[in-house]
């Protein structure tokens, strides 16, 4: 049964970011969408963090990276857990100054870097940022946006100075939430809007690229999970978006063919006859 999302997930949306103390704040059990944003907490306590194909055990205080479209979850082992998360989404800090992608980052990319052990002394440093962004967040300063986005700079900045956490092992589920992440960030490449902005992602060598992990290692998960390969759910994505673009667009074929990846209209003509068993034209002649 899927959560009920209560109006804290709208304005969540709406602001594009909060920021809270875990033990004094409600807002740390309400439910939202956390397709939507990325996470970083700073906690104090025992738990075990399923992150994509890993599982970490964390004791003590550590900093936690969490990416919108990687699967993770959060086991607290501890009867105490105290510390601070901030919730953002993507837009919320690409709309300052700020041109990077989140998801190429080091601290938040598969096969990244997700979980930092902190010591005392950066705990007492760390605690004092996420207190400032409380204390904006609850201003009525003009700029106060801007200001969150600078503190939210100077955690990955002094965060891509700490050493990662190697407490971890690959995780008995590892397969599952590998294939889950592919299928996310294949879905993701859809729908093709325009035909000047084409699929980024074509292959299962751009996919695992793009993961972090090897296509062998790919293929096998995805192949172990679904009972398909890699290239099957891609070729059969890639289908049936076209029959989309075909049916509901004036697009001609060498539009298509270039929106979908393919370097020439015969090599898109080929493949859409292989995979759906008729011609691209005919399906357009099927449009009402």
């Amino acid at each position: 049964m899927s959560r009920i999302l209560s109006t804290y997930n709208s304005e969540l949306k709406l602001k594009g970011f909060n920021v809270f103390q875990i033990e004094k704040d409600g807002n740390a059990t309400k439910a939202y969408s956390r397709k939507d944003f990325y996470k970083i907490c700073l906690t104090t306590g025992k738990s075990r963090i399923h992150y994509a194909d890993r599982s970490f055990d964390a004791e003590g205080t550590i900093l936690f990276f969490g990416n919108p479209n990687i699967p993770y979850s959060w086991e607290t082992l501890s009867i105490q857990y105290v510390g601070y998360t901030i919730l953002f989404s993507e837009d919320f800090y690409t709309s300052g100054k700020h041109s990077e992608t989140l998801q190429k980052s080091p601290l938040f990319k598969m096969g990244g870097t997700p979980i930092l052990d902190i010591s005392e002394h950066q705990r007492q440093f760390l605690n004092s940022i996420f207190q400032k962004m409380i204390e904006e967040q609850q201003s009525d300063y003009e700029h106060k946006d801007d200001l969150i986005r600078n503190y939210i700079d100077l955690i990955l900045h002094e965060s891509l100075k700490l050493k990662p956490s190697e407490n971890y092992n690959q995780d008995k589920n590892g397969a599952e939430r590998l294939t889950n992440v592919f299928m996310e960030l294949l879905e993701r490449q859809f729908p093709v809007e325009s035909p000047d902005r084409p699929l980024l992602l074509r292959t299962a060598k751009d996919y695992a690229k793009d993961l972090s992990v090897h296509v062998n290692y790919l293929n096998r998960a995805v192949k172990e999970v679904t009972g398909k390969t890699t290239t099957t759910h891609i070729s059969e994505r890639i289908t049936n978006e076209a029959k989309a673009i075909l049916q509901h667009t004036n697009w001609n074929v060498s539009e298509i063919a270039y929106a979908l990846g393919f370097e020439y209209p015969t090599y898109f003509n080929n493949f859409f006859k292989k995979q759906a068993g008729i011609s691209p034209s005919s399906v357009r002649l099927e449009k009402v």
